[in-house]
């Protein structure tokens, strides 16, 4: 098998090389690592723990990975890392392995980008194609789905969930859960609406994104004096009038399952 590895780079004994894997100068793989073919690092990376990294992967200097839970009550207990193929992995970044509690260890998709210095927590579960920009942080047992993109310098609650192709703007404070296709922002962060340049980017047709809008229109609606009564209403409502509508479906199951964290809401209007 061809990989290679620098003069002053540390592989410890039982750690597994991918053919054509790279290590560069002053990384330090641990023993129970396994690197995929192709996988490239850069200088000065750190790889612990009991971590899988995908084929093809690139990982820039002083990036750590696999090293234990930011969970005081979990420090020194074994847990997991799985970082899926294909993902950019920029400078400083730290993603921990998952925690006792957490039962699944944390797991990363294909195809992702974590720019410099952000963060991903002990047991996240984070989908493919995702993108959090420079510092973004994620706590603990966040959940975020296939296309979602993070603004800059944003953090996140643990336990929060994010669905597919939302996107949250930059400097956000995110305490609640985003509603898959959502545009989210602010401190603390509420609901703007769909994310209708990324859907139109990932080429959503123009049905998809009237029938997303429609049965966002219908479930945020305002009018009503029990919010939480009527919400639940207008699922159903929803789940009736757009029957057939896998996109709709997708929101639809969101909303309804069981969450840690309250939902990101739309603003109340201002009162005068």
């Amino acid at each position: 098998m061809s990989f290679r590895i620098h003069s002053s780079a540390i592989v410890e004994s039982g750690a597994v090389l991918g053919e054509g894997a790279v290590v560069g100068p002053y990384c330090h793989v641990g023993a129970h690592v396994e690197l995929g073919a192709d996988v490239e690092l850069a200088s000065h990376v750190v790889v612990s723990g009991e971590t899988r990294i995908g084929a093809g992967t690139r990982i820039f200097p002083f990036a750590s990975l696999g090293n234990e839970a930011q969970d005081l009550q979990s420090l020194g207990e074994p847990g997991t890392l799985s970082i899926g193929a294909h993902c950019i992995i920029r400078e400083g970044v730290t993603i921990n392995l998952g925690s006792s509690r957490g039962g699944a260890g944390t797991k990363v998709g294909d195809h992702c980008a974590f720019l410099a210095y952000s963060h991903i927590a002990h047991d996240c579960q984070i989908g493919d194609h995702i993108v959090l920009s420079n510092n973004v942080l994620l706590g603990g047992h966040v959940e975020a789905g296939d296309h979602v993109m993070i603004g800059g310098a944003s953090a996140v609650h643990q336990h929060v969930r994010i669905g597919a192709h939302a996107f949250v703007a930059g400097l956000s404070g995110l305490e609640g859960d985003v509603i898959p296709f959502g545009l989210a922002g602010g401190n603390r962060a509420h609901l703007f609406g769909l994310n209708l340049v990324g859907l139109r980017r990932r080429g959503f047709s123009s049905e998809r994104i009237a029938a997303l809008r429609a049965a966002y229109r219908l479930i945020f609606a305002r009018e009503g004096s029990s919010r939480e009564h009527v919400m639940a209403e207008r699922i159903e409502s929803a789940a009736t009038q757009f029957s057939g509508q896998s996109d709709v479906a997708a929101l639809l199951d969101f909303l309804r399952a069981s969450s840690v964290r309250p939902l990101c809401a739309p603003r109340p209007p201002s009162r005068r």
